[in-house]
């Protein structure tokens, strides 16, 4: 397969491009840290195509998309992983615009970008990686917990879309717990999954062709509590 994977240098987008690139598969790859792009093209030189681009900056994303699409001829998977987030109970704009800047501006950006391409190849897969911290408002990072809930509405517009438009692109939703990465912040975390776990489960949803996924599984159990759990009893938690 020809795959792409946007934010593939730390985290999950990583684990899942080791995986990925152990297998026969051609991977395009985004991050913008030149180095560490360069690390994963020298484990993986005849797999891997690697392209330097900051996702908030929407001229230098689409030029490495671009390139990579051009370069791949076709492109069969993609994956959406770049985001952050940051704690900030002070309610700090400082800290709260480049959460929404890079979850909200450039990924929707990259996300429509990516459907347009499938859309023109008449088929393709398209994944992103939102969160299950998109279910309920959280006070500690608004704006993080306020970003992925909007990743999650529109990855279930643009899977509806691609229904009613055939069916001939695939839109899954994938939602992690927290994961033990460096956007797990906090103290007191709960059950914070390893990576390696959390990068094998999502590879089986994304060969199950599921529509949305929880991961690790133990979060969809969290994810039924916390939709049906009253205000009443959630603002005190």
């Amino acid at each position: 397969m020809n795959i792409v994977i946007i934010g593939a240098t730390s985290g999950i987008g990583k684990a899942l491009f080791e995986k990925y690139a152990n297998e026969n598969n051609r991977i395009g790859i985004i991050g913008r840290r030149a180095h560490l792009l360069d690390e994963l093209y020298q484990k993986y030189p005849s797999k891997t195509i690697p392209a330097k681009a900051d996702i908030t900056k929407l001229e230098e994303i689409e030029q490495a998309i671009c390139t990579l699409h051009e370069t791949l001829g076709h492109i069969d998977v993609a994956i959406a992983c770049a985001g952050t987030g940051e704690i900030n109970a002070t309610l700090d704009y400082a800290v709260e615009r480049p959460t929404i800047d890079t979850n909200v501006v450039g990924w929707t950006f990259v996300i429509d970008m990516l459907y347009h391409i499938f859309e023109r190849q008449g088929c393709g897969y398209l994944v992103a990686i939102t969160s299950a911290g998109g279910l309920r408002g959280e006070p500690m990072a608004p704006a993080y917990s306020a970003t992925k809930a909007y990743q999650i509405n529109y990855m279930e517009a643009l899977r509806k879309k691609a229904f009613k438009n055939g069916g001939h692109i695939i839109v899954t939703d994938i939602r992690p717990g927290l994961v033990d990465t460096a956007m797990a912040k906090g103290e007191g975390l709960f059950w914070v999954m390893p990576v390696e776990k959390v990068a094998n489960q999502i590879i089986t949803a994304i060969r199950k062709k599921k529509s949305k996924a929880y991961v690790t599984k133990r979060w969809h159990i969290l994810a039924i509590i916390n939709k049906i759990l009253p205000y009443c009893l959630y603002k005190r938690m």
